[in-house]
C-alpha cells in the first residue's frame, strides 16, 4: 500500500492515518469538518489535499449511521481501488450497501477493537491498535486483493485480524462492548443524586467499573441505534438475572432460615458465575488468562516515584506483568499494584523492602 484516503478524522481515523503515515505511506484526509482535517494534518497524520487520482485504499471512519452513504459517495466516484469502513456495527452497513445495488467486490467491513473515552483527532495515538484485534468482515463476493489491502491496513497499525461474519460480530461486540458500555452508564447514574458522603467513599471498584462511563453519549447513541437487536437481547439476559439477584437479596432480609438459605444460594450463584465468565477473558496479549501475584506497595504522589518502583522491579530481575493504582482519599498517596508471576512475588516483595519501599500485606 503506498497510498491511502482516509475519509472521517476523529479518533480511530487519524490513529489510522497516524500509523500509516508513519511507516511511509502516503495519507490523504478528508472530514466534513475541515477544520478536524487541518488538525489531524497538523499532527502528523497526513495531508488534506485530495488526492490527484486514485488511492490504494479508501478508509471511512464516519459514524455507523453515514457508513452506507459515505461508502456509496466513494465507490461511485471511483476514489479508490479497494475501500473499506471502521465502524462498530458491520450488518447494517452491509445490508444497506447491497439494497444500493452497488458492486461490493471493492468493499470490505472492518471494526478494530480498541478506542478511548475521548474522542476527537486530538485524542489519536500511532499505536492506538497495537496488539487488538482487529475484525475482518469479507463476503463472498469481496475481491482477494481487496482482503490483502485490509490485512495490510491491519499490519501497519500492528493491530491483530479477525475474520468474522459481520452478523455474528455485530452479536458479539454486543456482548463485549455494548452492553458493558450501557451497564457501566447505569451504575454510574446512581451516583448522579448521591448523598456526597456516599460520593467520598468511591474507591477503585467504583472507578473500575465506572471508567468507560465518561465516554461520548452522542456518539454511543449512533453505535446503539445501529446494533439495538443483538444489545437488547444481551440486556435481556442481565435483567433477568438482576430480577433474580434482588429476589435472593430479598430473601436475605427474611425471618425465615430456609429462604435465607435460599437468597444466599441465588447471590452465590451469580457471583459464581461471574467468576467463571471472567476466567473466560483473554489475557496477556491475547492468551489464555494467567493467575498473577499482587505486591502492593505504598507510594507517594510525587513525579518520578512510578519510575523509581519500576526500576527498582526492573534491577530485581522481575517483570511487571499488570499494575494497577488506587488512590487513597484526602492524601498525596497511594497503593500501586505490581502483578507478577507467582514464582516472582517472594523475591520482588523483598527486593523492594530492602530499598526502602513499604508494602502493604493482607
Amino acid at each position: 500500500m503506498r497510498t491511502a484516503l482516509v475519509i472521517g478524522t476523529g479518533l480511530i481515523g487519524t490513529s489510522a492515518a497516524i500509523a500509516l503515515a508513519g511507516r511511509g505511506v502516503t495519507v490523504h484526509l478528508r472530514d466534513h469538518d475541515p477544520a478536524r482535517a487541518s488538525t489531524a494534518a497538523a499532527l502528523g497524520a497526513g495531508t488534506d489535499e485530495a488526492p490527484e487520482g486514485p488511492v490504494d485504499l479508501v478508509i471511512v471512519a464516519v459514524p455507523p449511521a453515514h457508513v452506507a452513504a459515505t461508502l456509496a459517495e466513494a465507490l461511485t466516484a471511483g476514489l479508490g481501488r479497494g475501500y473499506l469502513d471502521v465502524a462498530s456495527v458491520k450488518g447494517g452497513p452491509q445490508r444497506e450497501l447491497r439494497a444500493l445495488g452497488l458492486d461490493l467486490s471493492a468493499y470490505i467491513g472492518s471494526h478494530p477493537m480498541s478506542g478511548k473515552e475521548r474522542s476527537g483527532p486530538l485524542a489519536a495515538t500511532a499505536d492506538l491498535f497495537e496488539g487488538r484485534p482487529w475484525v475482518l468482515t469479507p463476503t463472498r463476493d469481496t475481491d482477494t486483493e481487496v482482503l490483502n489491502l485490509a490485512l495490510e491496513l491491519v499490519a501497519l497499525c500492528r493491530a491483530v485480524p479477525v475474520v468474522m461474519d459481520a452478523e455474528a460480530h455485530d452479536r458479539a461486540v454486543a456482548l463485549v462492548s455494548h452492553t458493558p458500555q450501557l451497564v457501566s452508564s447505569m451504575v454510574a447514574a446512581r451516583l448522579e443524586e448521591a448523598d456526597e458522603s456516599a460520593v467520598r467513599l468511591c474507591g477503585q471498584g467504583i472507578r473500575d467499573v465506572t471508567r468507560i462511563a465518561a465516554s461520548d453519549p452522542r456518539m454511543w447513541v449512533e453505535i446503539l441505534s445501529a446494533n439495538p437487536g443483538p444489545v437488547a437481547d444481551v440486556l435481556s439476559g442481565v435483567a433477568a438475572d438482576l430480577d433474580e439477584t434482588v429476589r435472593a437479596l430479598r430473601s436475605l432480609q427474611s425471618a425465615d432460615e430456609d429462604k435465607r438459605r435460599d437468597g444466599a444460594s441465588g447471590v452465590e450463584d451469580v457471583l459464581r458465575r461471574g467468576n467463571a465468565g471472567r476466567s473466560r477473558v483473554p489475557g496477556k496479549h491475547g492468551a489464555a488468562p494467567t493467575a498473577y501475584e499482587t505486591v502492593a506497595v505504598l507510594i507517594s504522589d510525587q513525579p518520578g516515584e512510578l519510575a523509581r518502583i519500576f526500576a527498582d522491579a526492573g534491577r530485581a530481575g522481575v517483570n511487571i506483568e499488570d499494575v494497577r493504582i488506587e488512590h487513597a482519599t484526602g492524601q498525596q498517596a497511594g497503593l500501586v499494584q505490581l502483578m507478577v508471576e507467582p514464582s516472582a512475588a517472594p523475591g520482588l516483595g523483598a527486593a523492594l523492602q530492602e530499598r526502602g519501599w513499604a508494602l502493604r500485606t493482607s
